[in-house]
């Protein structure tokens, strides 16, 4: 695959597709050690700051995709409540736990796997797919954990990518599996472009390509959709397909530092990597406990996923007014191009209170703005308006 011609004319395509995109830097940023390549072959590249900054004092903490408003008061009850139980193991809490995530997704318990966050199912995957190499399949720009982890145990990636409109190209994936394809990962809503596959194309790629090999779906950010149901692939798991399901509490459920998450899969998926390394074991009690809570809390998550989209909407006007398109989001953040150079874009940010994460696509500079409170969105769009300006 030439990878340099592939870059320019995924470039190209996009900013046909968007039209006023146009406004993107037509420069290429200078390399320099304040770029951290998450991979030689990716066209994605995070900015790392050169300047010293103290998280505490920011105003407006918009870097980590965290829900502003969690957890929800039921949750912080539960955990308070269960203090007292510290000195215990949590194995009854989450055999609780994944009682009612197999009833939310319709599959028997054997088809749950608890962790502390999704993360840590991203790199226990990739420790048992490509325990003896292989290749695994992913977009690019996307979340990069489980193809990091792969590749220092040894595994080539193989990155397609994203068509114009900032989707997963299904036919260019499915092109790219050989017998050497260990697994196929897709993030969706995809990390950090904000945007979102169609669900029944993704429903009939994993379907087929689940016959070939396994097809991890991350789908972290599923939840700020307003009917995630309708675009999750995990009724394919029922389905007794060879399809891998991520979620997370630390997105919609507010519980980031907390550290819960969950797999489903089929038993025997399960099976490959409880066999290797114990899951529950990583969890706490409180933690456990809260989660519980949060399931149970449904009116809660309905609230922050429409302070999110207000949010959003708001943000996106401001920006919009200013000459600047931004990649329609369907996550807790949005991402769009900037016109100056990412570190005193940054720099210039963080000294006005304001997190935020600048990356390079194909060496263009990009601002990633997670989604903070009404208030928090208001002093990052004066801040940008001024350090921009």
């Amino acid at each position: 695959m030439n990878h340099s011609i592939n870059r320019r004319n995924w470039i190209k395509s996009s900013l046909m597709a968007v039209g006023t995109m146009a406004v993107a830097p037509a420069f290429a940023l200078p390399k320099n050690k304040a770029l951290a390549a998450y991979q030689p072959d990716s066209i994605l590249n995070e900015h790392i700051p050169t300047f010293r900054y103290d998280e505490a004092r920011l105003v407006a903490k918009l870097n980590a995709n965290e829900n502003p408003y969690g957890p929800s008061p039921k949750v912080i009850k539960a955990i308070t409540d269960s203090i007292t139980l510290g000195n215990r193991y949590g194995h009854g809490e989450a055999k609780v736990l994944i009682d009612m995530i197999a009833e939310k997704e319709g599959v028997s318990p054997d088809h749950i796997m608890l962790s502390p966050g999704s993360s840590d199912i991203l790199e226990k995957t990739a420790f048992v797919q490509f325990m003896n190499g292989g290749n695994v399949v992913s977009a690019d720009p996307s979340y990069m954990s489980l193809m990091n982890t792969a590749q220092k145990l040894g595994a080539t990636w193989k990155p397609v990518l994203l068509t114009g409109d900032y989707q997963h190209d299904l036919d260019g994936m499915a092109k790219a599996v050989d017998s050497e394809t260990n697994l196929v990962y897709i993030c969706n809503p995809n990390n950090p472009t904000g945007s979102i596959t169609d669900a029944k194309k993704l429903r009939a790629f994993c379907s087929s390509v689940s016959e070939k090999t396994p097809v991890f779906v991350d789908e972290a950010y599923l939840e700020f959709l307003e009917k995630p149901e309708e675009s999750s692939m995990v009724g394919l798991v029922a389905e007794g397909k060879d399809v891998m399901i991520a979620r997370t509490f630390s997105k919609v459920h507010g519980m980031a530092g907390l550290r819960i998450g969950y797999l489903v899969a089929l038993p025997e998926r399960i099976e490959s990597i409880t066999s290797k390394v114990r899951s529950t074991m990583g969890l706490c009690v409180t933690s456990l406990n809260g989660a519980i809570a949060s399931m149970k809390d449904p009116g809660f998550l309905s609230k922050c996923r429409s302070m999110n989209t207000e949010c959003r909407e708001y943000t996106k006007g401001e920006i919009a007014s200013l000459g600047y398109d931004i990649i329609p989001s369907h996550t807790s953040f949005m991402i769009f191009p900037l016109r100056m150079d990412g570190q005193p874009f940054m720099k210039g940010m963080y000294d006005s209170g304001v997190g935020i994460r600048v990356f390079n696509i194909d060496n263009k500079p990009w601002c990633r703005v997670s989604m903070g409170t009404m208030g928090e969105m208001e002093i990052f769009v004066d801040a940008f308006k001024k350090v921009t300006a």
